[in-house]
Parts: structure tokens; sequence; C-alpha cells
């Protein structure tokens, strides 16, 4: 059995990753609050930009994270297509949890089947991820921590929809933010603790790219725009703000006709 160490450069990939989903969960639930105040295609398009914001969060807390891990007696190296379709695969279902949230009815409903949706949908993210390791050897898990683990996702998922729909201030939004950041970081180290290796020593080349090569650049440039993109949310008006300002710039005296 192979030794694995999930945090090989100590305390930085732990702290960095839960950063990154912090930040995705805050923007995330920024941008339903901002979704929820609106109609048409504003809530459409703030919609989809919580959508990106949780999923970028949660896939670049996963691969921050996967940084750190190694196994010894192999290298490791990362399959491309399959990386990025964990990717695409965060962004859909979160949206579709999302957006359930944003046009269902019945909110305790649309709450109830966008929580399981993007719970099921970030824990298959991170089960497509860990497929997508190429090591000397073979992996095996643990049926029981896996399934704790996809509880926790869903349980989180339910949790930050709720958040968004229930929480409005800025004070708030961070509370939640950092308790789903500690969740979904609960959520990736419980699956990691169900992985076991096998390892088969070889002299043979592994296919795929390695972390440094595809998965770190990838990462950081997914981090950027999480950063980037919370500095336009913050500094956009809000639905209320837009609405004191026009009332500011009407004549003195006009009335609605």
């Amino acid at each position: 059995m192979g030794h694995l160490d999930h945090a090989s450069f100590g305390w930085l990939t732990p702290v960095l990753s839960y950063a990154m989903a912090c930040t995705g969960a805050a923007l995330g639930l920024r941008c339903t609050v901002r979704a929820l105040g609106a109609t048409g295609r504003a809530r459409r398009n703030w919609l989809l930009a919580a959508a990106s914001a949780i999923a970028t969060g949660i896939w670049t807390m996963h691969f921050v994270a996967m940084l750190g891990f190694s196994v010894s007696g192999t290298e490791i190296r990362y399959d491309v297509p399959l990386t990025i379709l964990s990717l695409l695969v965060a962004l859909l279902v979160v949206g579709a949890g999302v957006f359930a949230v944003g046009y269902g009815r019945g909110r305790g409903r649309a709450l109830a089947l966008g929580g399981l949706t993007t719970g099921l949908g970030v824990a298959s993210m991170h089960y497509l991820g860990m497929a997508a390791l190429r090591l000397h050897g073979s992996v095996r898990y643990d049926p029981m921590l896996v399934a704790l683990s996809v509880a926790i996702a869903v349980v989180a998922a339910t949790a930050a929809l709720w958040a968004g729909l229930n929480i409005k201030s800025p004070v708030a939004v961070v509370g939640a933010s950092l308790v789903m950041g500690g969740a979904v970081s609960s959520m990736h180290y419980t699956g990691m603790l169900a992985v076991s290796v096998r390892v088969s020593p070889s002299a043979t080349a592994l296919p795929g790219a390695a972390v440094m090569q595809f998965v770190f650049p990838l990462a950081v440039g997914l981090g950027s725009y999480l950063f980037l993109t919370s500095a336009f949310v913050a500094l956009s008006p809000t639905a209320r703000e837009r609405e004191a300002t026009a009332a500011a710039q009407r004549p003195v005296g006009s009335t609605a006709h």
C-alpha cells in the first residue's frame, strides 16, 4: 500500500483551498441575492453568475487541495479530458440547482430538489476529478466514507441554496460563506479519507499531464476569475441603490403618471 499524504505542502493547500471555497460561496450567495431582486434577463444573468461562482469555487477548492496530494512510490498525473469534464459537470449541476431555486414557485420543494441535484453534482465532480488520477497502482474507496462524503455534499448544497434565499445582509453572507467553505472542504477531505492506493512500481511513463503543467495554471486562472468577479459584484449597485439614485435624479415636485 502506498502512503498517502493529503498535505505535502503543509497547511498551505488546505488553507488556500478553503479560501477558494469560501470566495466562491460568498460570490454565489451575493449573486443569488441580486437575482432574487431582479426580473427578466437580469435575473437570469445573476443566476448564471451565481452558478459559475459556486461551481468554480468548489472545483478550484478540490484541485488546489489536490496540489498537496501525493502517494509514496509513484508520481501522479491527470487525464486532461476527465479533469475538464469534472469542471463542466460542476457548472451544469450547480446551475440546475441555482435555477431551480431562482425560478421555483414552491420554495420548499425547489430547495429540496436544488439541494439534492447540486449536492450530487458536487460529489460527481469530486469523484470524476479523482477518476482523472493516473498513477502506478490501483485506487480503492471505502464505501461508507464515500456515502458520507455524498451526504455532506447534499447537506452543504442545500444549506448554500437556503442561504441564498434567506440571507440578505453582507455580514450574514460572509458568515454563511465561511460555514459553506468548511462544509465543502469537509466533503473533499472525507472523500479523500475513503481513498487507498495499492502501488505497483513501474518504469512506464504515465499518461496525462503533471499537476504543475495543467491543474495548477487552470486553478490559478479560475481563482483569478473568482476574485475579479467578486470585485465587480461588490462595486456594482444593488437594486435598492439603483432605485435610490433614480429617485434622487427625478426633478423636484415631479409625480408619476
